[in-house]
């Protein structure tokens, strides 16, 4: 996949064209994955950011638009304005919205294909390294995180 791809989403919707609010969307029974938004959500002093698990058919028609199969997800994304990324473009994508976390475009100097094969490793590895839930982590109903 290409750095950036246009979604079909409603454009009033988290992460449309006229949305002011980017959308995360995350393996919700990932332990790694939902202390990752917590992490956003804590340093997100705007209120920038909105969720979606992959597994709620919101995020399984959004995540099958970027070819992640939503029964075995292998990604999250980060949507904004209409256009998507994943794997290690979208962490950095979604690292350059938050305060003290600006700095991390240097990391766009190490090539794509070697930061998602790292991204990679990490997510294949994931269950096994941080855990897995038996239901679904959900975020609040206006999508934000509850913390």
């Amino acid at each position: 996949m290409q750095s950036e791809q246009s979604v079909v989403i409603d454009p009033n919707d988290p992460g449309g064209s006229a949305s002011p609010h980017g959308l995360i969307l995350f393996d919700g029974v990932c332990v790694l994955c939902s202390r990752g938004c917590r992490f956003v959500s804590k340093r997100d002093r705007r209120g920038y950011f909105r969720y979606v698990p992959i597994q709620l058919a919101e995020g399984r028609a959004i995540a099958e638009q970027l070819g992640i199969d939503p029964d075995r997800p292998d990604s999250f994304a980060f949507v904004a304005h209409g256009r998507a990324s994943v794997k290690s473009e979208a962490a950095l994508r979604i690292a350059r919205e938050l305060p003290r976390w600006r700095g991390t475009w240097v990391f766009h100097l190490i090539p794509r294909v070697i930061r998602d094969a790292i991204y990679d490793l990490i997510a294949r590895h994931r269950y096994r390294w941080f855990g897995r839930r038996d239901d679904c982590m959900l975020p609040s109903a206006d999508r934000s995180w509850e913390t």
